[in-house]
């Protein structure tokens, strides 16, 4: 029982959904772990990310960095010229070893992609390649703001397309002010069948923890 986020686009609350969604499992008594298998940007003097330290603490059990954060780039730029930089490339069997030692200590593994679910990994594979080899159903993300209606649905599309199953899709409100948000969601409930997990109100200061209790985990496709 475990998941595969991905967003609209970068910067629509991937993390704090993922954190949402550890907390939401860890409230039913699961053991749970979060895991950012490559990161790009926002790293201490430590090469830790802020993502996936968000997300190891909102886990139960916990596990090293290494496992949690296979690839950690200082570069905030897209993950492959990141990689680049540094003379790395990324390698998709690493990712999956580290997630079967994950899933091996837990009952649910929540993978945050980065960016969105094509953003390129290295010369020939992206997230949705690699959201075919974990083999997991998807959550997404949809920010919502101007022109998510049409960033949603191309990213259902390219889930479907990958022969993934689209679990659920959560409704974060990035833009406090967007006009006719709720006209919005009507309309991406009525073109996605994936079920709607959940509204994450806007926060002016993310709390994964207040968020958790607007998910229904209930609702989540099998």
């Amino acid at each position: 029982m475990s998941y595969f986020v991905t967003g609209t686009d970068t910067d629509v609350g991937k993390t704090l959904i993922s954190c949402a969604l550890l907390h939401a499992f860890a409230e039913q008594g699961h053991r749970v772990i979060g895991m950012k298998p490559v990161a790009a940007g926002g790293c201490d003097d430590n090469e830790h990310n802020e993502d996936a330290k968000k997300l190891r603490a909102a886990s139960n059990v916990q596990a090293s960095f290494g496992q949690i954060n296979p690839y950690c780039f200082a570069r905030a730029v897209a993950p492959h010229l990141a990689a680049r930089f540094v003379g790395v490339s990324i390698n998709l069997d690493r990712i999956v070893q580290s997630f079967g030692e994950l899933a091996a200590q837990s009952d649910v593994v929540i993978v945050e992609g980065a960016g969105g679910f094509k953003v390129p990994l290295n010369d020939h594979q992206n997230i949705a390649d690699l959201a075919i080899r974990l083999e997991l159903p998807v959550i997404l993300v949809v920010g919502m703001r101007l022109g998510c209606i049409n960033h949603a649905l191309l990213t259902v599309d390219a889930v479907e397309a990958s022969g993934l199953k689209l679990a659920g899709w959560v409704a974060n409100v990035v833009d406090a002010n967007m006009a006719m948000q709720d006209e919005n969601i009507t309309v991406l409930k009525l073109r996605i069948a994936a079920p709607l997990l959940g509204v994450v109100h806007y926060q002016a200061v993310p709390d994964a923890k207040v968020a958790a209790k607007e998910l229904d985990l209930r609702l989540l496709a099998q």
